[in-house]
């Protein structure tokens, strides 16, 4: 079922079998864009992968750029290792009560600092964490903030 969320009447776009290949910066350390390229569904040895498709290559201006990673856990990517980003004992991205990271300025919040969890979990901190983030650029939020990092699911 094809459900239309507020994004979309502001105009968001859906955009399908497409692939994040790289950030593109602007030069000051900001991201700028996305490069992007059209992928296709192909079985190989009993699993399913995803292919690029030649000559789709496209970017896409951004201003910032929100990873949801699933389960999987934080993969120990190029894009930590630059941000330089600390890990805790699980192998979680660490980071402090105001949602920030080792590095200045990098937030994070769901799966990617939590670890496994329920996606309500994730919503409600990237709620509080886009509180967090506006007050470190503006000073103040009036975002709400249902939780804080130290919070525990109830069991």
């Amino acid at each position: 079922m094809m459900r239309t969320s507020s994004a979309h009447e502001e105009g968001g776009e859906r955009l399908y079998a497409i692939q994040t290949q790289e950030f593109v910066g602007d030069g000051d350390g900001r991201v700028a864009a996305l490069r992007t390229v059209l992928v296709e569904q192909r079985i190989h040895d009993g699993r399913l992968s995803f292919e690029p498709v030649g000559g789709t290559e496209e970017d896409h201006r951004a201003q910032l750029v929100l990873l949801a990673l699933g389960f999987t856990g934080p993969e120990r990517s190029r894009l930590l290792e630059d941000l330089s980003v600390e890990f805790d004992a699980r192998g979680n991205v660490a980071r402090n009560d105001h949602w920030m990271t080792s590095a200045d300025g990098v937030f994070v919040c769901g799966d990617m600092g939590r670890g496994q969890s329920l996606i309500v979990w994730a919503i409600a901190e990237g709620r509080s964490c886009a509180a967090a983030v506006d007050h470190w650029l503006e000073g103040r939020t009036f975002l709400p903030a249902p939780v804080t990092p130290t919070d525990q699911p109830l069991r």
